[in-house]
């Protein structure tokens, strides 16, 4: 694919406005055997190959002042919510020097797999594209995974893919990440289902062994009952020692007799 720019000299951001509003987009272009250089790029057929798959991993041949040079897309700043490039940024490629780049992946086969045909597994796509190194002859517009012979126990890795000659997967220390995956939707709810059970399980146990522990550790105080507890004596009442009374006419007569 072929991209058309011309270099700038005016920088800031009243520069870049003014050159979009012409229908131009600011970039810079960078890397190889020479310096940075600040350029701008007609938007709309720029706007049209950024919809492409192939632009984004492909090796592109820039037109710069009528020079050619050899690039890619490392970078582009969309309108937030304008369908409109605010800025883009391209890297030289120099043919002797190993590029890093993520590249999409397609995936063929998976509706004759013995996965959905026999088990009716539901594939998973995990990963839509992987990152790669290789030299700029040998980058590949995409990675083609076959999935005819995927069963329903199988999953397939990074490095389990099949790369083009000269392509390597670039991964980090021992990673190897998942990118497809069968399963069969029964079978995952039973483990999923026993998988709660036997942790519903030992989560109880762990409960039963922690208050085990605390009452080991701690004696319960016995309560007693209040109607278990003795009530204070009653008082018995004092003994009187006064004399019953005696009859009106009786004391009269010890006074000295009835006065009439």
């Amino acid at each position: 694919m072929k991209v058309v720019g011309s270099t700038r000299s005016k920088q800031g951001t009243s520069a870049s406005r003014s050159l979009r509003r012409t229908g131009h987009v600011p970039g810079i272009i960078y890397g190889g055997k020479g310096q940075a250089v600040n350029i701008a790029v007609e938007h709309n057929p720029l706007f049209h190959a950024l919809r492409k798959e192939k632009f984004h991993a492909s090796i592109l041949d820039m037109e710069l002042d009528g020079k050619p040079e050899r690039v890619l897309l490392r970078d582009f700043q969309m309108h937030p919510w304008r369908a409109a490039v605010l800025h883009i940024d391209f890297q030289r490629v120099s043919e002797d020097q190993p590029i890093h780049m993520r590249v999409p992946l397609h995936f063929v086969g998976q509706e004759n797999s013995p996965a959905v045909k026999s088990a009716g597994a539901i594939v998973g796509h995990v990963l839509s594209e992987v990152d790669i190194t290789c030299l700029p002859k040998d980058l590949p517009e995409f990675i083609e995974v076959d999935l005819s012979n995927l069963t329903s126990t199988d999953t397939i890795k990074v490095l389990d893919l099949r790369m083009p000659a000269g392509v390597k997967p670039v991964v980090k220390g021992k990673e190897n990440p998942v990118v497809v995956t069968a399963t069969i939707p029964g079978v995952q709810a039973e483990e999923e289902e026993a998988a709660d059970a036997a942790a519903a399980v030992a989560a109880a146990a762990a409960g039963a062994a922690a208050g085990a522990a605390a009452g080991a550790t701690v004696a319960p105080t016995a309560e007693v009952p209040a109607t278990a507890q003795k009530a204070p004596p009653a008082t018995a009442p004092a003994p009187t020692t006064a004399e019953p009374a005696k009859p009106v006419k009786a004391r009269r007569q010890e006074k000295g007799g009835d006065r009439r």
